[in-house]
């Protein structure tokens, strides 16, 4: 079976049972989440969401960047989020290469792309949270909180 057919497979199964049809599109919780794509983290899980509890915003290194604050804008102004967790993670692969290294992989289609790398998982959290609360399109009042999750403890710890 190919993956599409086993995700056909699961999604079928998990439809026979679906009665969440009717939740609204503003996020229950009032929040939203920033984190990493990393196939390891489970937010819903290790936050202990449930549909329509709030917005989760995954991109590589969960990097608040100029589409995570497009993302969080639309979330706040038309749906009434009115913070963000901002979630890196011990063992992030964005901290295992540098933009040299990639650009030498890819070639000349890869110059002058900045793939984002860092050096230091709590260092890029800080960072995103104050990307947050400098943006001039979120209220001083939207709040931001940043945190590592421990892919090897399931743990959070906020920075």
């Amino acid at each position: 079976m190919s993956v599409v057919e086993e995700v056909l497979a699961a999604n079928e199964r998990y439809a026979a049972a679906f009665d969440r049809g009717g939740l609204p599109a503003p996020p229950a919780r009032r929040f939203a989440v920033v984190t990493c794509m990393d196939a390891r983290l489970d937010p819903a899980r290790f936050l202990g969401l449930e549909e329509g509890d709030a917005h989760v915003i995954r991109n590589a290194g969960g990097i608040v960047n100029d589409d995570a604050i497009r993302s969080l804008v639309i979330s706040h102004h038309l749906l009434g989020t009115q913070e963000a967790l901002v979630i890196g993670h011990r063992g992030c692969g964005m901290t295992s290469f540098t933009n040299a290294d990639l650009r030498e992989r890819l070639g000349p289609a890869a110059e002058g792309i900045d793939f984002g790398p860092f050096a230091d998982v709590a260092e890029r959290v800080r960072e995103s949270v104050e990307a947050i609360r400098r943006t001039p399109l979120l209220p001083d009042s939207f709040g931001a909180t940043g945190f590592v999750y421990d892919v090897e403890t399931g743990r959070l710890e906020r920075v």
